[in-house]
């Protein structure tokens, strides 16, 4: 048959090719989990606690039960003793972890703790039962405040002393004392940072149905990782693993907060062996605000040491987080991770760290993106005010310790491998594109007017695709069809991170496929194969290595197979654009769809030893145990210091994320990220009063950055290439790391010329304004 003429340019990875997923999404016909609809399904509703902490001393179902549409009202005492294990395979069986039952049982312990839950027709019905469920709490005094803790006389859990959850250290700080007695100047502060929220804009949900006849559970879910949820859910309930089923169509967002099942999800799974039919159950947006979980709350005494020059001598933080009433996994790993990560990507000859874990009787803490980011808000708010008390500009004091590429690989001080990153090259990049000098002077100049101009910035270094537990490995199955399309089968979890399209693109250039012939499989775990879903900024380099090893063995296949038709040397035949053709010989070839039709309905005419089928499974295993990106943020702003109102005005991020598999993908997980650092820095705080009751839990209360308040995000790329297969890193969770940092520093800059020393968030224009006042009071002070 005579072939097309072959493409002149070959290569999907690196491209802008449009998102395969975007005709559905973009028309309303995604599939999210309350589209699903099963014969006969029932909906729940639970009924939570209104106080922090309290002793349940009884229950009183009967009204919700007299109501017509209800059919159960499950109480702790009917659920939780259905549970067999529950450990989350993404730190394994042997980790210590934190209290975790599904119902409250005796005492509840934040406002929103889910005692019973209600089982009923509709939810509209589910939900007026819930007010008929009476709960006879007796109050008792909540631990509110993480800070004050541990030594309050009131414990969150009666099993842990002191509401410490758990701890880990370095070196002890006094093997540093030399650096810091010895330094020019000792910059320390303690940092606050405060609590918010992933915010998806899918809430969290699932569908669970029980076939009692042959013993099967299926479950449709919004998470991040549906093999995780398999496994969860076969030990929770004693089942077979092959006899439970997940399957995840659309995720409307996860950041962290759909990587596990948490205890809403329990009760639903453990209720599913209970009910006659399928059941729903839809968080709503107050629930999500409620109980969802919290992040990013901590503060941290920190300090780096300098000599006269600006070099730094030595780097310690000693850090506390609030883990809520009910962490979501166990907390420690990566509170210690701050520590570990606090020296950045800077030449800093010793560091030390500790870190403590603190309960408190509000909704537990839970991952958020780039969950160790504070060592970066930590580390770069103490680079600059270093940097004002030397008289350097904090770009020029960076310039002076960050690391560059001949310096690598390098171990940080507290063990970390450093290789294969662009930190000087990256901060370089995004200065140029600023042009610093031009700003600084237009700073000046629009002082001298009265207006408050300042730039910040943020350069880290963040772990991606790190080989543990369930993200050890990562699975692919290709199977080209008798038609000679693709069908490309991974575990999936894509909650926005577009894995759909830099799949279909890999596996295009693996094989020599044509792009549009290209089709992905993902979600469900029946027809899957086993692997560890999104987090981690895993997906990228994961998903490629399982789809390297795999199409290696089709392309050898493939190969033998049209070699033998075309009467060629195999080294000598070319897979493009799904046609194999002899190199040299563009104008015959043998299609993908002969190929498939000699492999599997003329298997007698196939070389020897090449088996009938074009189907193969591989399996990767990451080659370094962290693969490492970086970036620089800078960003530009002016502060009104009579409203507080802080208007950004240039955004800047220089990424080294390696090569890009899709850039456009690569920018919108840096643009998302990054949105939802600014968020984090202005607007967002999941607040609780004195007595524990959350005072945010409407989009009224809780505010998040809307299009009007960011500016357009412009990126630079530099690119060194990991150990991974392409070279590829990991990107979803660097922009969230690296906005908080460089707002804050911009906003401190920006007031400067009035003392300001920005140590505490949000920065509110309250905040703002307060800061300012505060410091204006204080230099009148002084002049007196």
């Amino acid at each position: 048959m005579s072939a097309p003429e072959a493409p002149e340019t070959a290569g999907y990875a690196g491209t802008r090719v449009p998102r395969v997923e975007d005709a559905r999404l973009l028309t309303g016909h995604g599939t999210y989990v309350d589209d699903v609809t099963r014969p006969g399904m029932l909906h729940a509703c639970f009924v939570r606690s209104p106080l922090a902490r309290a002793k349940i001393l009884g229950i009183d179902t009967a009204g919700a039960l007299a109501l017509d549409g209800v059919h159960a009202v499950l109480v702790a005492e009917d659920l939780n003793p259905g549970v067999h294990e529950q450990w989350y395979t993404l730190i394994g069986r042997d980790s210590p972890d934190t209290p975790r039952p599904p119902l409250a049982e005796d005492e509840v312990r934040f406002v929103g703790d889910p005692v019973a839950l209600v089982i009923a027709d509709d939810r509209y019905i589910a939900e007026d039962a819930v007010e008929q469920v009476v709960v006879d709490y007796d109050p008792l005094p909540p631990v509110v405040d993480y800070v004050t803790a541990r030594e309050s006389g009131e414990l969150v859990h009666a099993a842990y002393p002191g509401n410490l959850a758990g701890e880990l250290a370095g070196p002890p700080l006094d093997q540093l004392a030399p650096a810091f007695d010895e330094a020019a100047l000792v910059v320390r502060e303690t940092i606050y940072q405060q609590a918010y929220a992933q915010v998806p804009i899918e809430t969290r949900g699932l569908v669970t149905e029980w076939s009692a006849a042959t013993g099967e559970l299926t479950i449709w879910t919004a998470t991040q990782s549906p093999h995780e949820v398999r496994l969860f859910c076969s030990r929770l309930l004693g089942l077979p693993e092959h006899r439970v089923r997940v399957m995840t169509r659309d995720t409307g967002g996860g950041f962290g907060q759909k990587v596990v099942p948490q205890r809403e999800d329990m009760c639903i799974m453990l209720a599913a062996l209970k009910v006659p039919g399928a059941l729903k159950w839809i968080e709503d947006r107050q629930e999500n605000l409620l109980s969802a979980g919290q992040s990013r709350h901590e503060h941290a005494d920190a300090r780096i040491a300098f000599d006269a020059d600006g070099g730094i001598l030595a780097a310690a933080i000693d850090y506390t987080q609030d883990v809520g009433a009910y962490p979501v996994p166990w907390p420690v790993g990566t509170a210690a991770a701050v520590g570990m990560f606090f020296p950045g990507p800077y030449r800093i000859p010793q560091a030390t760290w500790s870190t403590a874990c603190v309960f408190s009787n509000t909704t537990g803490r839970n991952a958020y993106r780039g969950p160790w980011q504070f060592e970066s808000v930590a580390r770069e708010l103490l680079l600059d005010a270093g940097a004002r008390r030397l008289g350097l500009d904090p770009a020029e004091l960076r310039r002076r310790n960050l690391l560059r590429r001949d310096e690598l690989p390098y171990f940080n001080p507290n063990g970390m491998p450093y290789d294969d990153i662009t930190p000087l090259e990256t901060f370089e990049q995004a200065l140029q594109m600023l042009d610093y000098e031009s700003f600084r002077k237009e700073q000046e100049q629009a002082r001298a007017q009265g207006r408050f101009l300042g730039v910040g910035t943020c350069t880290y270094v963040e772990p991606t695709t790190a080989a543990m537990a369930l993200h050890a490995t990562e699975g692919a199955t290709i199977r080209i069809e008798p038609s000679g399309k693709v069908n490309v089968y991974v575990s999936g979890g894509s909650a926005g991170n577009s894995i759909e399209t830099t799949v279909v693109q890999l596996t295009a250039d693996a094989l020599g496929a044509a792009i549009e012939d290209v089709n992905t499989i993902q979600g469900d775990t029946a027809v899957t194969p086993f692997g560890g879903g999104t987090g981690g900024s895993r997906s990228g380099s994961m998903t490629a290595g399982a789809i390297a090893d795999t199409a290696a063995v089709l392309r050898e296949r493939i190969t033998a197979i049209a070699a033998h038709r075309l009467e060629a040397d195999a080294g000598d035949v070319e897979l493009t654009d799904g046609w194999a053709r002899v190199r040299g010989t563009p104008d015959s070839g043998v299609s993908f769809a002969e190929i498939a039709n000699l492999a599997y309905f003329q298997p007698e005419a196939l070389p020897p030893g090449v088996p009938a089928g074009l189907e193969a499974s591989g399996r990767y295993r990451p080659e370094a145990p962290i693969i490492w990106a970086n970036a620089s943020h800078v960003c530009t702003c002016e502060v009104d210091v009579v409203t507080g109102k802080v208007t950004l005005l240039r955004y800047i991020v220089s990424e080294d994320c390696g090569p890009m598999i899709n850039p456009n993908v690569v920018e919108g997980q840096i643009a998302g990220g990054t949105v939802q650092g600014i968020g984090g820095v202005l607007y967002e705080h999941l607040a609780y009063d004195e007595d524990g009751n959350p005072v945010t839990t409407t989009f009224m209360d809780y505010l998040l950055p809307t299009t009007t308040d960011v500016p357009d995000i412009e990126y630079g790329h530099i690119e060194t290439h990991s150990p991974g297969p392409g070279g590829y890193k990991g990107v979803g969770e660097g922009g969230a790391i690296g906005a908080p940092p460089a707002v804050i520093n911009a906003v401190a800059d920006a007031l400067a010329p009035f003392g300001v020393e920005i140590t505490r968030l949000p920065l509110s224009p309250a905040a703002i304004v307060a800061l300012v006042d505060e410091a204006q009071s204080r230099q009148t002070g002084e002049s007196a």
